[in-house]
């Protein structure tokens, strides 16, 4: 809503002092400690939710470079985030990834730095993102099942990503969560062999309940699945809902006493999802999305080419906060400028 005031923060707090950084927030009370960063449209699955011929490039794209990039996560670290997740298309396509990861962690403020991928490339690329300063890994993975896998994501890749989970709990990563997208018929029946897979591993798995963009109409009649059915399921079988983290995603986290692992359910059709949001986008390309959902996006990159910009940037971005809406339009099937979950990161 415009004419909101907005709190912007007079500075962050020192990496490693301890003390919170001030919260920029928006005209709804909603404080705003996490920022999820595109780096590329580009993906190398064909999800059958998502980009089930492939990506198409537009043209020649020319995604944020490293130094646009360290200039936009300064910015928005003096006004209080402190978390930085790193999306895609698929992150790891980006040669220069080990870079980006070294630039995000070093700048003063950021105490978490997180990736979403596909995991395909972890047992070749996870050491030098972990010596770059990755703190948390999110690895999308649909199945459990091989050939259910093949079918969800195009490829038959489950190997590989489980030797990189196995990698990454080697390396003592001390986030490590796995995304399940929920599809009605394709995988909704997995949980029992979920529960056994988080017996004895440490990981948090989330299912995102299917959610509607610009491309996939037909596919969403066919799939969607209330994330309620779940929910329903884990109480049945002993699981317990978890207080939220301030700096939390979407999910509710559920836990069992025998199992270290831990269940997550992200549910965008239902009632208040909107109420906890506490994230920002920026798409590959530099625009500011306010919600997944938005109608618009805010051009930043122009403001990202000279340190001498910051104030300005600084200035765009609390301005724009005030035009944050209460939430999405899902509901109403508006689906907002995404077409599909590659173009901006999910």
């Amino acid at each position: 809503m415009s004419g909101q005031l907005i709190r912007v923060p007079e500075a962050p707090a020192p990496a490693g002092s301890g003390q919170p950084a001030r919260e920029l927030t928006d005209g709804f009370g909603r404080s705003f400690p996490y920022l999820r960063l595109s780096l590329t449209e580009a993906c190398n699955f064909r999800c059958s939710y998502c980009l089930p011929d492939g990506y198409q490039a537009d043209g020649r794209p020319r995604f944020l470079a490293v130094d646009e990039i360290a200039r936009l996560v300064r910015a928005f670290a003096t006004l209080g985030m402190t978390k930085i997740r790193l999306t895609g298309g698929e992150p790891s396509l980006r040669k220069d990834l080990d870079e980006i990861i070294a630039a995000v962690a070093a700048v003063p403020g950021i105490r978490k730095v997180a990736i979403t991928t596909n995991g395909t490339l972890l047992p070749r690329r996870l050491p030098g993102w972990h010596r770059a300063g990755l703190t948390a890994l999110n690895v999308s993975m649909d199945s459990l099942q091989r050939e259910r896998f093949r079918t969800i994501t195009g490829h038959d890749r489950l190997p590989e990503i489980q030797q990189g989970l196995e990698m990454a709990q080697a390396l003592g990563l001390p986030a490590i969560k796995l995304n399940a997208v929920l599809l009605r018929g394709l995988n909704d029946d997995e949980l029992p062999q979920w529960m056994d897979f988080l017996r004895d591993r440490p990981f948090s798995v989330r299912f995102i309940e299917l959610m509607r963009t610009g491309d996939n109409e037909a596919y969403f009649q066919r799939h969607h699945l209330r994330a309620d059915v779940m929910i329903e399921q884990l109480v049945a079988a002993g699981w317990h809902e978890r207080p939220r983290a301030a700096d939390a995603g979407p999910a509710r986290e559920f836990s069992h006493p025998q199992h270290r692992g831990t269940v997550g359910i992200i549910a965008p059709y239902s009632r208040d999802f909107c109420k906890g949001c506490n994230r920002l986008r920026v798409t590959a390309k530099g625009d500011l999305r306010l919600c997944l959902f938005g109608e618009f996006g805010v051009p930043l990159r122009p403001l990202l080419q000279s340190d001498d910009d910051h104030d300005a940037l600084l200035a765009r971005i609390t301005t724009q906060l005030g035009l944050k809406a209460a939430g999405h339009g899902l509901h109403q099937g508006q689906t907002g400028l995404i077409p599909h979950l590659a173009s901006i990161g999910g």
